[in-house]
């Protein structure tokens, strides 16, 4: 299948897309382009699978970290828990959480994302809920244990959802776009707890129950909404016209080869996502960036609070960093799909980062501790998405691409289980092991994203130098292109000398 270049002008082109002959030969027809149709149904997209996706993840987000603004509003001392006991509960949700993201994106094509996605949102929603209401560790470490396991699917289910509705090309802006509400999601709730913990006393519960209690509700009006609005796959939305669902399909498989041809399950694509060299380079990726933010995210209240400010106003003080971290995400994402590359956004961003932890390991100056945090947040958050979207443009067919997406959030869950042992209160506010651990991991960051664009490109190369090669096996003479393409598509994958891997 092929396509003339488009020249994104809006004028009428023609592609060659695939259409399957009685015999089962595959056939090319001719057909026009349209691109102000496909912009404007892309754009219809945006405009309604993006602010759900968006606020799921938000939720997720919010959910899953304000028990850093319950703590400085008094969980700890109210259910007597040592700092021990607190990075218990913080960590302790990871594990079940880390455990759930790869089964669940291998059964979201079965299931159906526009039936899982909701169903967990409302499930965990119920839960943060019941969260408000805990009287002893204990209690609070089942409620965690059980979050973690319904919010696991979460973020690579939406990433492996979105790749079925946009271009290899547009997916790391749209996994930015929602991505980026957790830096609202962490200003929103230093907002939000400032506010309710004045409701201390209301119906004889803490100001922190209140955090949970509020959140939780909202959750689970959002999920259920989420059935109504979240569609299983372009064909499905309620939004787009017959036409313009015609379009985004004939973008897509243009963009896409692979998704012409449907793979079904198997243990050698999880086998060949694993002993995949950029998957391997991708996940260590996830591994240090992933420990990098959710350590910033679960803390950064804490650390505020450390350098000397008020509870409220260390709750007010986490707005600015996070605030900058939403525009540093999205414009790091705009410019990795206009040049089409993403490692080099990370090596810049690690760059970002890495000054951050030198300002704060030389200097005591809690002003300028506070400055160098906006250069932490603001560096580190955009590494997710510009990972995730790595790993899903070059991962083919579907369930190699689902385990890619899922490996690399399970090692980002594995960052996250480090990260919540590196703030001890007794450290603060320097926190001089964990700073330099994470300046390490920073750099390593960088490293890594160099190393994975020379082996992408090397790996480029030597497909246009191995075609034949590659093909050989697949030889058909009984096909128009010499060869069985829905085989080799489906067997090779992003090893098919056709497709190219995205630096």
């Amino acid at each position: 299948m092929s396509s003339t270049p488009r020249n994104g002008n809006g004028v009428l082109e023609t592609a060659t897309v695939s259409s399957s002959g009685d015999h089962g030969k595959t056939d090319t027809v001719d057909e026009p382009i349209d691109h102000a149709l496909e912009r404007r149904a892309v754009l219809k997209l945006d405009l309604t699978i993006l602010p759900m996706m968006s606020l799921f993840y938000f939720l997720s987000f919010l959910d899953r970290a304000n028990i850093g603004n319950a703590r400085i509003a008094g969980l700890q001392t109210d259910l007597h828990l040592t700092d021990h006991r607190y990075q218990i509960c913080v960590a302790i949700l990871y594990v079940p959480y880390m455990l759930s993201e790869l089964p669940s994106n291998l059964l979201l094509r079965k299931i159906g994302p526009h039936l899982l996605l909701p169903a967990v949102v409302t499930a965990w929603g119920i839960v943060v809920t019941f969260q408000g209401f805990v009287k002893s560790f204990s209690g609070l470490i089942v409620v965690r244990l059980i979050l973690g396991a319904l919010e696991g699917p979460m973020f690579p289910g939406m990433v492996l959802y979105l790749s079925g509705f946009y271009t290899r090309k547009e997916l790391s802006l749209r996994i930015a776009f929602f991505f980026s509400t957790a830096s609202l999601a962490g200003a929103f709730s230093g907002l939000l707890a400032a506010g309710l913990s004045n409701l201390h006393g209301a119906g004889n519960l803490p100001g922190w129950s209140w955090i949970f209690i509020i959140e939780g509700i909202f959750t689970v009006v959002i999920g259920v909404a989420g059935f109504f609005l979240v569609p299983r796959t372009p064909r499905q939305s309620r939004f787009l016209t017959d036409a313009e669902k015609d379009a985004i399909l004939r973008l897509l498989e243009r963009s896409k080869p692979l998704d012409v041809h449907v793979d079904k399950f198997s243990v050698k694509q999880i086998i060949q996502s694993i002993i995949s060299p950029h998957v391997i380079f991708v996940f260590i990726i996830f591994f240090t960036s992933g420990s990098i933010v959710l350590g910033l995210s679960n803390f950064l209240p804490s650390i505020v609070r450390q350098l000397g400010f008020t509870p409220t106003k260390s709750q007010l003080l986490t707005v600015g960093p996070l605030g900058a971290a939403f525009f540093l995400t999205l414009i790091s994402a705009y410019y990795s799909d206009k040049y089409n590359t993403r490692g080099i956004p990370l090596v810049i961003c690690s760059i970002i980062t890495s000054i951050g932890y030198i300002m704060y390991l030389s200097s005591r100056n809690k002003y300028i501790l506070y400055g160098s945090l906006f250069f932490t947040v603001s560096g580190s958050y955009p590494m997710g998405p510009l990972g995730a979207g790595w790993a899903a443009n070059n991962s083919e067919p579907h369930y190699r691409r689902a385990t890619s997406i899922g490996l690399g959030f399970v090692a980002s869950s594995c960052g996250a289980i480090l990260s919540t042992w590196r703030f001890p209160t007794k450290e603060g506010p320097r926190f001089t092991k964990t700073t330099i651990t994470t300046l390490v991991f920073a750099l390593a960051t960088g490293l890594v994203a160099i190393i994975n664009m020379i082996y992408l490109n090397r790996q480029n190369q030597l497909k246009i130098k191995r075609r034949e090669e590659l093909l050989a096996p697949y030889a058909d003479d009984n096909e128009k292109a010499g060869y069985d393409q829905k085989k080799a598509w489906i067997e090779l994958g992003d090893r098919h000398p056709d497709f190219k891997y995205i630096l």
